[in-house]
């Protein structure tokens, strides 16, 4: 008789190509983490008291700086129970690694870096990272940075690979501030502000009255 459980959707990560959006590779959590936290920093103009226009207060800058805080557990103890070879073998490795890929530029760019540094090349562009997307649920996917990345290594098998660990993912949200309107981050970012959007008219409003307020003084 088949499962009538529904299926677990994985929050993860997406790297996809920044111009043509085609996707290079997707990072399933293991187990979704029971907590996500979130912060906003609100990019507003200095007040009256802080040298500022005081006509110009209530203006916003542009959308707020977004981070985002997720720690994860990963864990090979079924499939070494299974005695799958890659855990058999490797461990965690090639999970970790999925995941500290993200913070490093591929050996290829770093050769072709130095290729053109010992070239004598007067401007050497900055190397190239895919785009980072964030998915926690069909309504969260935007784009974001990698700002830190802390591994705890918990458990080791035999070869001393790891087998066992936390993994913390530091992430700074990037708007159309940063990616601009025209780009493939920007588009999806715009998305997610679009659905955060219409989630907020679904919301219940409140009155003055449940405030204790007969009118505002």
């Amino acid at each position: 008789m088949p499962s009538i459980s529904p299926r677990l959707i994985k929050g993860g990560l997406v790297l996809v190509d920044p111009e043509s959006g085609n996707v290079q590779k997707v990072i399933a959590l293991q187990y979704n983490p029971d907590t996500l936290s979130r912060s906003l920093q609100v990019k507003t103009v200095p007040t009256g008291s802080e040298g500022g226009d005081r006509a110009e207060v209530l203006r916003l800058k542009g959308p707020p700086v977004e981070t985002i805080k997720v720690e994860a557990e990963i864990d090979a103890t079924d499939q070494l129970e299974k005695a799958d070879p890659t855990a058999v073998s490797s461990g965690l490795h090639p999970q970790l690694a999925a995941l500290e890929m993200i913070a490093y530029p591929s050996s290829d760019q770093l050769i072709a870096h130095n290729a053109q540094a010992q070239s004598g090349t007067l401007e050497i562009i900055p190397m190239q990272a895919p785009l980072l997307l964030f998915v926690w649920g069909k309504n969260r996917v935007l784009p974001v940075r990698l700002t830190d990345l802390s591994i705890t290594e918990e458990a080791f098998d035999e070869n001393l690979n790891p087998i066992r660990a936390k993994v913390s993912l530091s992430l700074r949200v990037l708007s159309v501030d940063d990616l601009g309107f025209d780009t493939k981050g920007g588009s999806v970012y715009m998305a997610y502000q679009q659905q955060r959007e219409q989630f907020a008219t679904r919301a219940p409003g409140g009155t003055l009255s449940s405030l204790g307020l007969g009118g505002i003084p």
